[in-house]
């Protein structure tokens, strides 16, 4: 029976340390993976493109939106900020650095079916998916998708290229 209890014991303690061992490679692996995003002071701010109405900026983090490849973009917008209904080709990635985003699905922008994002959300809006989105107050945010970056409106009159 001691004998059992010391054979219990041993195999606790040897779980335990696998476990520890385990997550320790993980976390190393993953410090190593990406690296820390770029803090909005280092980045190169402009116009965000055409497609977006007029008041926002954009800086490119990673990659090229004009490529097939993989690209993270960071938005700032003013407080009130709206995009009407519009989808992309491909799933669309979010994280909110500041700020509060207001994001709804469907074909009409109506606030009071939006869900809120603040510092620190992240959220996927699959392909094709009819979204839209205010900004409560002043936001900033990263996507990453997969390029060639494309924006199409809902409601033709709502793009701002056409107008």
């Amino acid at each position: 029976m001691r004998q059992m209890r010391t054979l219990g014991a041993a195999a606790t303690v040897a779980g335990v340390m696998l476990m520890f061992a385990t997550v320790a490679g993980a976390q190393t692996k993953q410090s190593g993976a990406t690296k820390a995003p770029k803090t909005a002071a280092t980045l190169n701010w402009g116009p965000a493109p055409d497609a977006f109405p007029a008041g926002a900026k954009m800086a490119v983090e990673r990659g090229d939106p004009s490529k097939a490849e993989t690209f993270v973009v960071r938005l700032s917008f003013p407080a009130g900020y709206k995009i009407p209904p519009h989808f992309h080709p491909t799933d669309e990635h979010v994280r909110i650095y500041k700020g509060e985003f207001l994001v709804g699905m469907g074909d009409k922008l109506d606030a009071t079916k939006t869900m809120k994002m603040s510092a620190g959300d992240t959220g996927t809006v699959g392909a094709t998916k009819h979204h839209y989105a205010i900004a409560r107050v002043a936001t900033e945010l990263s996507v990453r998708a997969m390029g060639p970056f494309a924006m199409t409106y809902v409601t033709a009159a709502d793009d701002p290229r056409k107008k």
